[in-house]
């Protein structure tokens, strides 16, 4: 039978990805959870990706721009504030800016492989 395994965010290593990116990620066999720190003004560009990701807004607000507005941003968008949840289906293509310094709880199924063999060129630009 497997094992239960606790953890600390406290003791999870944050990636830094960008001046205005950062991350810190747990993983199981078909679940992954990070915390995403995102300072004002931060871009995550628009991407799709297979996995379900389901983005809970612990600190500040996030302006998603989804579907066909994700690759040109304009007046259709939806903001998430801290205590309200997005739930993004896998496929669906998504952009998102960070409006405020912002601590978001982003849990994927399955784990996000881009993320754990750092191949997420997107995320990794200067902003």
């Amino acid at each position: 039978m497997p094992a239960a395994t606790k953890h600390a965010w406290t003791d999870v290593p944050l990636e830094t990805l960008s001046p205005l990116l950062g991350r810190k990620l747990l993983t199981a066999e078909r679940m992954m959870i990070a915390q995403v720190f995102l300072k004002t003004g931060c871009i995550v560009p628009a991407h799709d990706h297979h996995n379900e990701q389901i983005t809970y807004i612990l600190e500040g607000c996030l302006r998603f721009w989804l579907g066909e507005h994700a690759d040109a941003p304009g007046d259709v968008y939806t903001d998430v504030h801290a205590g309200e949840v997005l739930l993004i289906p896998g496929g669906l293509r998504h952009r998102a800016e960070a409006l405020e310094d912002t601590l978001d709880l982003d849990v994927f199924n399955p784990p996000r492989q881009d993320w754990l063999d750092g191949s997420d060129a997107y995320l990794r630009r200067e902003k």
